[in-house]
Formats: structure tokens, sequence, C-alpha cells
């Protein structure tokens, strides 16, 4: 299946991981996807904006109120314009506060608004992963209607081995272009 028509919003959160996005947006778009990216401020330490503009073809989107800049209603946009939201790599503090409803970023503004389907891409540290807060939130994200492409195992930046290595964008292209396949089935009408 084409992406062609697809529109996807990617959120990147402050991880190592975030270096390997712009292969995923470069496939998204190559697919025909229309991709506008969302980095919050921990994110922008790994990897620049400017690498996801010049890979999407949009600007990407960093802060809620940005200085010199019309909002308006922009986090609304951003959460109604998409087919689908992916957060990759998604910290623990991110899935710790959209499991809480903290929107104080725009990132998680535009989750909190949105009611297009999310899916979460957890990458941290093996301990952090299975630490029983962030497991707690992983399964009432599930339980709330959140979809999640599970960490690997393997080693990590920090030089810990176990899970919690970010799926690999391949991987998670596959899964969006699955995803998106199997919804847009459940709208077209039957035969």
């Amino acid at each position: 299946m084409s992406l062609k028509g697809k529109k996807i919003v990617v959120g990147l959160t402050g991880g190592i991981a975030c270096y390997k996005i712009p292969y995923l947006v470069r496939s998204l778009t190559g697919e025909g996807a229309e991709v506008k990216v969302i980095m919050t401020a921990s994110a922008c330490k790994f990897i620049t904006p400017l690498t996801l503009e010049t890979v999407s073809g949009n600007p990407v989107a960093q802060e809620l109120f940005p200085e010199n800049k019309f909002i308006s209603t922009r986090h609304i946009d951003l959460a109604q314009w998409p087919d689908l939201i992916v957060i990759a790599p998604a910290t623990a503090n991110f899935m710790g506060k959209t499991a809480a409803g903290v929107s104080d970023d725009l990132l998680t503004t535009v989750v909190c608004a949105s009611a297009r389907p999310v899916i979460i891409v957890p990458a941290m540290n093996p301990r952090m992963w299975l630490n029983k807060v962030t497991q707690k939130n992983y399964v009432f994200l599930k339980e709330l209607g959140y979809h999640f492409i599970d960490p690997d195992e393997g080693d990590t930046a920090c030089g810990d081995l176990g899970v919690g290595r970010m799926a690999e964008p391949e991987k998670i292209f596959e899964f969006v272009r699955v995803f998106l396949e199997k919804t847009s089935k459940k709208k077209s009408p039957d035969r």
C-alpha cells in the first residue's frame, strides 16, 4: 500500500534514538505521506530541527508559544490535521505525562487534544523501561487505546544490555504502513 495522501505527525522526545528518525521520516515521505514533525526541547539536544525539516519538507514545530510567530490554535490544528501520530523515540517522561494528562509542551498538548490514533515507540535504559511506574503507565496507556511498538532487546547508548532500545526505523515504518492499511479498510464501504 502506498501512503499517498496520508498525513502523519512524528513527535520526537529527548533520547539518543532521535538520530534514527530522519530515516523513518524519509521512508514515510518516500511512500507519499505528508509528514509534520514536532520536537520537544530535549529532542533538539540530540538532533537539529533543520535535519527533520529537510527530510520532511515541512517546518518543525518546537514550542507551544514561539516568539514572533502567529500561533493562535496551532496545537489544535496539529492535533486535527493527521491521520496518525507517531511518537518516536518516546521517553518514560513522555509516557508518564501522557498517562497523567499533563500537557506542558507542544507535543503533549497536541497528543492530549487529538482524537487521532497515536503510536508510541518507547526508547530508554532497560532499568527505566522495567521501572514499575513506567510499566504501569505502559499498561494504562494501552488500556486507553494508545498503540505501542515495544522496545527491542540489545545494547543501549549507556552500555547496558536489555530491553529498551527503540525499534529500528524499518520496523516502525512497516508497522505504520500496516496500521494505516488496516484503518483504511475499516473506513471503506463493504463490498
